[in-house]
């Protein structure tokens, strides 16, 4: 059973974030991560609360990897790029930071990063005070955030 008052505290299940977002299907949806590490940063979601890859069914795994196929597509389109790194941090040992299931869809470019391969470490040690989710990570606002999602489902009404 899921404790309320984890639902209460997630900012993705405590914040109406359907007005950030740019694709959804039934059970997810993609926004543009808050604080991107590198330019078209975004994430995918269930609209649920869920904590774990393994709370989905087959059918919702296929939906969160389809949604996050076609999130990269559009991503490529817009930002002009063919690589990306895509992660999944389950838990706080893993480096998870908020307490939902999320995918991180991070589009790469080349020289974007020194060690291409080596991208979390890098991160960490380049830009972010030693932790990737630290608090001094520049964050865009809500409408700066509405704004890019309104560009990026225009992208993809294209494609």
């Amino acid at each position: 059973m899921i404790d309320a008052e984890k639902i209460e505290i997630c900012p993705f299940c405590r914040l109406d974030i359907s007005d950030i977002s740019f694709l959804e299907n039934e059970n997810f949806l993609v926004v543009y991560n808050i604080a991107p590490i590198l330019p078209g940063h975004s994430l995918v979601i269930p609209k649920k609360h869920t904590l774990s890859l393994f709370e989905l069914n087959q059918e919702e795994l296929k939906d969160f990897m389809v949604l996050g196929q076609k999130a990269g597509r559009l991503l490529s389109k817009a930002f002009n790029v063919e690589s990306f790194n895509w992660s999944i941090q389950e838990r706080a040992p893993a480096g998870q930071s908020v307490p939902h299931l999320h995918m991180h869809v991070i589009p790469r470019k080349e020289g974007d990063l020194s060690a291409p391969g080596d991208w979390y470490p890098e991160l960490e040690d380049k830009f972010y005070s030693n932790h990737i989710d630290s608090s001094e990570r520049p964050k865009f606002n809500r409408e700066q955030l509405k704004s890019i999602a309104k560009k990026l489902r225009e992208i993809g009404q294209n494609l």
